[in-house]
């Protein structure tokens, strides 16, 4: 059964005001979260009200355990011996991760906690809304990739030693395929860390991976002003194989345009710090390839593949993938460079990009008739495609919450009814009563 629907159907209200019955006939873990509304020692249960407004039950068993939310780099904060004490206080939030159980002999089921995770010591305390709290962790994610992937500062950062895969623990795998949208990403996430922290090593990582990009990845059709990233490279000793098309399964021998733009996630951000020119001509020669190779000039939007040969949407060689719009061709642009280009550089002319692209979403992706989702892969005449892979009518929850967040970016920067509406959001400010983009 689809999650989504299961989490509303195995519990059902009994009575206005009362916990929810817990209807089930199997056995499965979950987490439930919400606020304290009830604990009664004596029974060890506790309720909880979730943000849709249901109580739900909670019983505590003799191996049930508590913390704090705790950052990167903190020790473990224990907080068994003051559940209790925690649990007695109204409105205390509390993520409930348990089992849920199946009744017998026509009773209702239950849930029962595994463990509790307070969020911060007391009602209306969050630890992730203290002022250093994303400073830190931002700090402490970019020093351990700093450590794991050029073991500084034991030695120079040189992406020579980029691995695309790490263990677990941070240790190099054997490969030596180093994929460009992976680079770019760790970019980006450098890039964002200097400008939490304003540590030095961390911009010096993002221009080295910039120009690594650059130098290895990159190839400049000088004659029609155009910027084309390779996949990756293959790195054999002293020689680099250089692979142009995908070589992911789905994508396979063409040149997915969400690769194309992933490419400029991590130099887009170096460029907000920088202000290299060079960068910025790169960026401007790959939007060009955008406009003059995907985009569909007659019904709109972007095709989402490029036969590597002859650059044809329509190429019979595409497969599945042959004349096909999607959400990452359509609108990732925002999230991956477009909202930064214009916040670095001001111009109009990538605020109308921005605007068109968020037309184009308002427009070709609410299917409200038929799921709370978005459609988001589509034939060239917009028409829905739910064929394809491992997706056919699945939505992609992350796709659906980064629609919404860059929506809101959006109607920060100039307001419109459509896409105001999608969020949830009045034109004039004040919340609906649903964000229907929002899960």
């Amino acid at each position: 059964m689809d999650r989504l629907i299961l989490a509303t159907s195995i519990m059902d209200r009994t009575q206005p005001g009362g916990p929810s019955a817990v209807n089930v006939n199997f056995t499965f873990s979950d987490t439930v979260a919400g606020y304290v509304s009830s604990f009664n020692t004596k029974e060890n249960i506790f309720t909880v009200r979730t943000s849709d407004d249901r109580e739900i039950a909670v019983y505590l068993t003799a191996n049930t355990f508590s913390r704090f939310t705790y950052n990167l780099g903190e020790g473990y904060r224990d907080a068994t011996s003051l559940a209790p004490s925690m649990l007695a206080l109204n409105r205390q939030f509390v993520f409930a991760y348990g089992t849920f159980y199946p009744g017998s002999d026509g009773a209702d089921g239950r849930f029962e906690a595994q463990w509790l995770v307070f969020p911060g010591q007391g009602p209306g305390v969050y630890r992730h809304e203290e002022p250093d709290w994303w400073i830190n962790q931002s700090r402490s994610i970019g020093k351990s990739y700093l450590s794991w992937q050029f073991n500084y500062p034991g030695t120079e950062i040189d992406y020579k030693n980029y691995r695309t895969i790490l263990h677990l623990a941070g240790a190099k795998k054997g490969d030596y395929l180093q994929e460009t949208d992976t680079i770019s990403r760790l970019i980006y996430g450098l890039s964002s860390a200097y400008m939490m922290t304003g540590e030095e090593p961390f911009l010096e990582a993002a221009e080295k991976g910039t120009q690594y990009l650059r130098d290895h990845m990159r190839f400049v059709d000088e004659d029609n002003k155009v910027t084309y990233w390779y996949h990756g490279i293959k790195v054999e000793g002293e020689k680099e194989h250089k692979l142009l098309t995908s070589e992911f399964g789905d994508d396979y021998y063409s040149i997915p345009m969400y690769e194309q733009i992933y490419a400029l996630a991590g130099p887009c951000m170096t460029y907000r710090l920088t202000g290299d020119p060079k960068i910025l001509r790169d960026m401007e020669q790959t939007i060009r390839l955008f406009e003059n190779h995907y985009k569909d000039t007659e019904k709109g939007g972007y095709f989402s593949h490029l036969d590597p040969i002859t650059l044809d949407p329509r190429a019979a060689s595409l497969g599945n993938n042959r004349a096909r719009k999607n959400w990452n061709s359509v609108g990732d642009h925002a999230p991956a460079y477009l909202v930064n280009l214009y916040l670095a550089t001001g111009e109009p002319k990538y605020a109308d990009f921005l605007e068109s692209t968020f037309d184009t979403i308002a427009q070709r992706f609410p299917d409200y008739e038929n799921s709370p989702f978005v459609q988001e892969r589509f034939m060239e005449d917009w028409s829905r495609d739910q064929s394809w892979g491992w997706q056919q009518n699945r939505a992609v929850i992350g796709h659906n919450l980064k629609i919404a967040w860059n929506l809101m970016r959006m109607v920060s920067l100039k307001p419109k009814d459509a896409g105001t509406q999608d969020c949830g959001i009045d034109a004039r400010g004040g919340k609906r009563s649903s964000a229907r983009w929002m899960v």
